[in-house]
């Protein structure tokens, strides 16, 4: 085949505003940047997001647009109508959509990534004025692309369920894990705190994570917890919860750090904690493994995929299920150690290099397609 000429669409992207799928996002670009030296990449972004999320590979290009992605409906618009045009100027072959949405009217193919299906699993979690345009912008973009990347088999499974995809459309292209989180293994030095990394959003379950942790100071009162990660739909509620419980000198909400201090409060961690009831994929806790932190998540798909038996599972509907994990991953030594050591291991699996490859083999098969 021919080298490609290949459109990334980024619009969607707020640096330190979207969460997971800007590290989604930065680890696949410089993953193919990596392992593709014959395809052109053309990289579309928004005013907000600078130059430095395009690899300094010689292959890759930016070519940013003049919208606001803070803007939403500036945005989608832009992406609707203007982005096809910029597309068609640049001679694109394939258009890759790593945010959920895709252009409708685009004239060449298209591979859209699908992190998870929560608009239609769980609705109610989300604003009734957002809701119509998730509903109506990922049916079309689930349909019109040629090929659909799900992160797990748990979000594969969603989408040929919810709607009717033919088997061969969807293929599962996992997150990966940074390489310096394998290193944190090896400078591990705990500092009395349980560390849970999450977005601030309802499903997150971080309402019972505060509830169980109350239980759980009154046995350890030496121990604090640490939640670090965008400030969600449900920021202000659970600093209510705080304040009721009387944790405010004990439980630290950090917001969106830098990757570094990330970093420093991963290898800092006696333990790591993950309650959410809805996962597309469950980066922090694979992240959480490779650093060898003893884990604790929710038995759910697809963090049971994840995890295996290097985490300690637990029912996130259940408070009395949640403080024994923390027992657990904080007193049980034996289990401690094990957890520990088969973290690494488990957490191995998960590579950018293999998310990459699975992308590049979806944007070529629609490339042949066309």
């Amino acid at each position: 085949m021919s080298p490609l000429r290949i459109g990334v669409n980024a619009l969607y992207l707020i640096p330190g505003g979207v969460g997971g799928t800007e590290i989604y996002l930065r680890g696949l670009l410089a993953a193919l940047a990596r392992a593709d030296h014959d395809n052109q990449y053309f990289v579309f972004t928004n005013r907000e997001t600078d130059p430095d999320l395009v690899p300094g590979a010689v292959n890759f290009h930016w070519a940013p647009q003049p919208v606001r992605a803070v803007i939403r409906p500036a945005r989608i618009l832009w992406e609707q109508f203007a982005l096809p045009v910029a597309v068609v100027r640049r001679k694109i072959d394939v258009l890759f959509n790593p945010g959920f949405t895709a252009p409708v009217f685009s004239l060449c193919p298209m591979v859209t990534v699908f992190h998870d299906l929560q608009h239609k699993r769980q609705p109610e979690n989300f604003r009734w004025f957002d809701l119509p345009f998730w509903r109506l912008l990922l049916w079309a973009s689930a349909h019109r692309s040629a090929h659909l990347l799900a992160d797990s088999e748990a979000t594969r499974d969603d989408l040929l369920a919810i709607y009717r995809l033919p088997a061969g459309k969807v293929a599962v292209a996992p997150l990966g894990v940074d390489r310096e989180f394998f290193e944190i293994a090896r400078r591990r030095e705990p500092r009395g705190y349980l560390l849970a990394a999450s977005t601030l959003h309802p499903h997150k379950n971080l309402d019972g994570l505060l509830r169980a942790f109350a239980d759980f100071r009154r046995e350890r009162s030496g121990y604090r917890l640490v939640i670090t990660g965008l400030r969600g739909f449900h920021t202000r509620q659970l600093e209510q919860l705080r304040a009721q419980l009387g944790l405010e000198n004990d439980v630290e909400f950090t917001g969106w750090i830098p990757r570094a201090a990330l970093h420093d409060l991963f290898a800092g961690a006696d333990a790591f904690i993950y309650p959410s009831r809805f996962e597309g994929f469950g980066l922090p806790v694979a992240e959480a493994l490779a650093a060898g932190i003893p884990t604790a998540c929710s038995n759910i798909r697809p963090l049971t995929d994840i995890a295996g038996e290097a985490a300690w599972l637990f029912d996130p509907t259940n408070q009395a299920a949640m403080l024994d994990a923390m027992r657990r991953i904080t007193s049980d030594e034996e289990l401690r150690a094990r957890l520990s050591r088969a973290g690494p291991e488990r957490a191995a699996h998960f590579t950018w290099e293999n998310t990459a490859r699975v992308t590049l083999e979806a944007i070529q098969r629609a490339a042949g397609s066309s």
